[in-house]
């Protein structure tokens, strides 16, 4: 009987010490999980970032591209818009020199018209007789 009792002691004593490499082998294991979690996280981070950046750098090397293509073809904007200006300036002039040919002319036929009255009889009129 006592015997019996050492036994089921020692048993309870073996399971104990079972019970805490269980418990510290499973603590182990979370920390592996989460170390590897962590890692995974930075090597995702990290490739994130790689891939931003190479976009940024191809598209300024398409945006470069795009410029040179626009200059060769368009000219510089500068130039279109003087090239505007000028245009602009001489319809302006051209405008305003017809204004100052014709002006008197417009006049006189405007007074004219305004003060020359001729009554005339409407063609729709029918004579009562």
């Amino acid at each position: 009987m006592i015997l019996n009792i050492i036994r089921q002691e020692v048993k309870m004593a073996s399971q104990s010490t079972g019970i805490q490499q269980l418990l510290k082998a499973e603590k182990t294991a979370a920390d592996k999980v989460a170390e590897a979690r962590k890692r995974k996280n930075r090597r995702l981070k990290q490739a994130k970032e790689e891939a931003q950046a190479e976009i940024d750098n191809y598209k300024a090397q398409r945006e470069k591209q795009y410029k040179r293509y626009e200059q060769s073809v368009l000219g510089s904007r500068g130039d279109m818009e003087t090239k505007i200006d000028i245009n602009t300036k001489q319809k302006i002039e051209e405008i305003s020199a017809g204004v100052k040919k014709n002006k008197e002319q417009a006049i006189k036929e405007l007074l004219d018209l305004v003060l020359e009255i001729k009554p005339l009889v409407h063609k729709n009129l029918v004579p009562k007789v």
